[in-house]
């Protein structure tokens, strides 16, 4: 099998079971959770440019007020993403996380249209529209909107409009946007930590353990992601980027036994007609050679 595959299924599988890995650390806020988050995976690929040698490279590409503004907006999003994920699936909505990111590449696709001014092929609308029934519907199963979903969806689909805009490759980016909220998130976790509340060195050996791992689960998937990005089609990657909330989803509903009756099967199963379409007519529309990937860091 090509290695860019094996890396891209490496990636998605790993997404897939981080609840398992943020339901380890229930006892503490989603807020510190995050905040540790934050601060090691900015450590982590700091030492990654820096043993690569990329640093003179990162700083002249990086450090430019307009580079500096755009990280600065995609480091917000991506802490607001991380925040309402790791607090669902911490809170029992699992389930309700992985429609979120089942959602998303449609709303990013509606997103080219408004702020991009992309041009839709007739059939891309269908499957946006049936997504939508079944959010409506599901909003009136619930008695509410499924605002998890909705935020994680419209976050995600922010920060990936953004990063469509921005300059650096996916680990310089994510070094900047990191670097950008790195000194809030220390500030505050030195905070609590001062007041007493804090949870690192006060839960045992294990949870500082694995709130020291939040940042090798954020930056080795990434990395992965941007070697596989390499070397196999985007079409590829499109397929493989459901296996992420699949592998949540039943996580939620078999592991953790999250409720999923016939209304919530009903609803879902809407969107994910909607996904096939949109899968579908993506693959017969973009049968032609890829372009190929920008090298990482560039």
């Amino acid at each position: 099998m090509n290695k860019g595959i094996l890396y891209g299924i490496a990636t998605y599988l790993m997404w897939g079971f981080f609840p398992i890995y943020w339901k380890m650390l229930h006892v503490l806020p989603a807020l510190q959770v995050i905040g540790h988050r934050i601060v090691w995976s900015f450590a982590l690929l700091l030492i990654f440019i820096l043993v690569t040698g990329s640093w003179k490279d990162f700083r002249s590409v990086a450090f430019t007020p307009k580079t500096i503004g755009i990280y600065a907006i995609a480091g917000v999003l991506l802490s607001c993403n991380w925040l309402i994920y790791v607090w669902g699936v911490n809170a029992g909505f699992i389930v309700e996380t992985s429609l979120g990111y089942f959602i998303n590449p449609l709303l990013s696709v509606l997103f080219g249209v408004i702020f991009l001014r992309e041009r839709l092929r007739p059939l891309q609308w269908l499957p946006i529209v049936i997504a939508a029934i079944g959010v409506i519907y599901l909003t009136f199963a619930y008695g509410s909107l499924p605002w998890i979903a909705l935020s994680l969806a419209f976050t995600f689909g922010l920060y990936g409009l953004v990063k469509k805009l921005s300059p650096l490759g996916s680990a310089y980016g994510l070094t900047l946007e990191t670097g950008i909220v790195f000194p809030i998130a220390l500030i505050y976790l030195a905070f609590v930590q001062m007041n007493g509340t804090g949870g690192f060195l006060h839960n045992g050996l294990t949870i500082d353990l694995l709130l020291v791992g939040a940042g090798l689960v954020t930056t080795v998937p990434l990395l992965l992601f941007a070697s596989a990005a390499k070397q196999i089609p985007l079409n590829m990657i499109g397929i493989l980027q459901y296996f992420a909330p699949t592998i949540q989803f039943l996580i939620g509903v078999f592991l953790y036994k999250e409720p999923f009756d016939h209304v919530h099967l009903i609803g879902f199963s809407i969107v994910w007609v909607a996904l096939i379409i949109f899968w579908v007519e993506n693959i017969i529309a973009n049968r032609k050679p890829m372009q190929p990937i920008p090298e990482l860091g560039e």
